[in-house]
């Protein structure tokens, strides 16, 4: 098993099946959906396979993969994980599989298109968070862009192409910004030590100016900025939430988001300590910022997606606010933050998606009352809204509570700021939660077990609405809405059990994490290890 590739196994497995799919030109649908399951599905095992292989108590990078590619310009092919990028990778891998199950029966035009799309995303998502050399890993951050920008403006909502466009911007101006970044970083190391390389691990170990640390820092920071998406860098992220499919803003919440704060931890802090340290208390204040910003914005929205994907930039802004407190509570803070909002936030689009393809509206005015006919739903919804606001016993309080701990210590108004911002998630998740689920909708008839209602037999409850998620709508009667299936279940269901794992007892993925996350913090002199 030691001499098997499996880091690349597990990152082309959805590459083989999308080439599959690609030619069998007349594949049935139903056969192409079971491809992409089977493909995706193998990336999982091998992805498992990874975690048992792993060494906890080792610091550096293992399973390693080399081949000289290009050697006389530095470049190979250096795959790699450590305890930072292994809970990342098998994040990603689980919702891939979760994201083909969402998607069998949600879409239903161009599905042999979409499932090649939804794998090569899967291939270039694995593939940041195992590539060691910066050229492999900017082929594979791009990668990731276009596979997302295809799903959001081919199988979006009304205003899927402006989304489209705007989420391809904002990423393809910061992969410019990297790029100039990853170019300055590869000549310095070269007039340094005369030696050619983009091994990310050498590049760490260069002697960099100040002067030049500080413009590279932040060439390198907008681009994960960006992706993050961190307060001002976030306005693309609500649009492609709103407009992506449910599957798309599963994999753009639980792994795309997830990119921009590996990047910080695995080339800001390491290559630029220096400028790490000096924009500190800068990306402090955006990440309190943002904290405030989109719990704030999250409270007015009417439309259940945006309301989640404003929560997203609230949520993320303690993952910089973990990371450049510089200490053990916030970097593990920051890492739990990113599992656990990826668990949480994944499961609660899909929960959209679950009444939005029956109701055909996300407008939460519209709904009220789902307990009734929708028990499980309402079940599975109150659980990742209480992980969502940081409920203790379940994964969200423990991020946050070591992030928000984290800045206390090094910046206490931060911290105390942070800290008040729980309240306000508390209030836009438990409203829109007591709308949803359990406040009778406007119109919605008395219910029948009323004795003092008189139906006669042919006052049908109304008809659900069509449409494209807008506000022009009738209100959705819950007597129309069936609960969860089998497969809906499937997919909440390991979300759930994680969500509560790492609540109750976080320590088997602390211990993962902690000896990669020590080195890291070495150069900072970080305590509590």
């Amino acid at each position: 098993m030691d001499s098997l590739p499996i880091l690349s196994l597990m990152t082309y497995s959805p590459l083989v099946g999308a080439l599959i799919i690609l030619f069998w030109v007349n594949a049935p649908a139903n056969a192409v959906r079971w491809i992409a399951l089977i493909a995706a599905s193998v990336s999982l095992v091998f992805s498992l396979i990874m975690l048992a292989m792993f060494d906890r108590s080792d610091s550096g990078m293992q399973l390693v993969e080399t081949f000289r590619w290009l050697p006389d310009v530095g470049i190979e092919y250096y795959l790699g994980v450590d305890g930072i990028s292994v809970p990342l990778v098998i994040l990603t891998t689980m919702l891939v599989v979760i994201a083909i199950l969402a998607s069998w029966d949600a879409i239903q035009h161009r599905v042999r298109e979409y499932m090649i799309v939804m794998l090569l995303l899967a291939t270039g998502m694995i593939g940041v968070f195992v590539s060691l050399n910066l050229f492999l890993f900017y082929i594979f951050w791009e990668v990731v862009l276009i596979p997302m920008a295809l799903m959001i403006g081919i199988w979006g909502s009304a205003n899927r192409i402006y989304a489209a466009v705007k989420f391809f911007l904002y990423t393809l101006a910061g992969s410019l910004l990297m790029l100039v970044a990853i170019v300055a970083t590869y000549q310095s190391y070269f007039e340094q030590t005369g030696e050619r390389t983009l091994s990310v691990l050498q590049l760490s170990q260069g002697d960099y100016g100040t002067n030049f640390q500080m413009w590279v820092f932040l060439a390198f920071f907008f681009a994960f900025a960006i992706k993050i998406p961190l307060w001002p860098f976030h306005t693309w992220l609500p649009d492609a939430h709103v407009e992506a499919p449910t599957a798309g803003s599963v994999l753009l919440a639980g792994v795309l988001l997830k990119m921009g704060g590996y990047g910080l931890m695995r080339f800001n802090l390491p290559m630029f300590p220096d400028a790490a340290e000096a924009f500190a208390p800068l990306i402090i204040v955006l990440s309190v910022i943002a904290i405030i910003y989109g719990a704030l914005v999250a409270l007015v929205q009417t439309d259940l997606k945006k309301l989640i994907a404003y929560s997203s930039v609230s949520h993320m802004g303690f993952v910089t606010l973990g990371i450049f407190a510089f200490n053990a509570q916030g970097m593990y803070g920051a890492m739990i933050v990113m599992i656990s909002h990826g668990l949480v936030t994944g499961a609660l689009f899909l929960l959209v998606g679950v009444v939005y393809h029956r109701a055909h509206t996300r407008a939460i005015e519209k709904f009220g009352g789902l307990a009734t006919n929708m028990p499980i739903y309402a079940s599975f919804f109150g659980l990742f809204m209480f992980a969502s606001l940081g409920l203790p016993g379940l994964s969200g309080f423990v991020g946050e509570f070591l992030a928000i701990l984290a800045a206390f210590r090094e910046y206490q108004l931060a911290g105390i700021i942070s800290m008040a911002v729980v309240v306000l998630s508390a209030w836009y998740m438990m409203w829109m939660f007591q709308r949803v689920v359990w406040q009778r909708a406007p119109g919605e008839p008395p219910d029948h077990d009323d004795p003092e209602l008189k139906l006669t037999g042919d006052e049908a409850p109304p008809k659900v609405a069509g449409g494209s998620g807008d506000h022009h709508h009738e209100d959705v009667d819950p007597r129309t809405l069936s609960d969860v299936n089998a497969k809906e279940i499937l997919t909440l269901l390991p979300l759930a059990i994680l969500t509560i794992w790492i609540g109750v007892h976080p320590g088997p993925f602390m211990e993962l994490m902690q000896p990669a996350l020590e080195a890291l913090l070495e150069p900072f002199g970080g305590s509590g290890f």
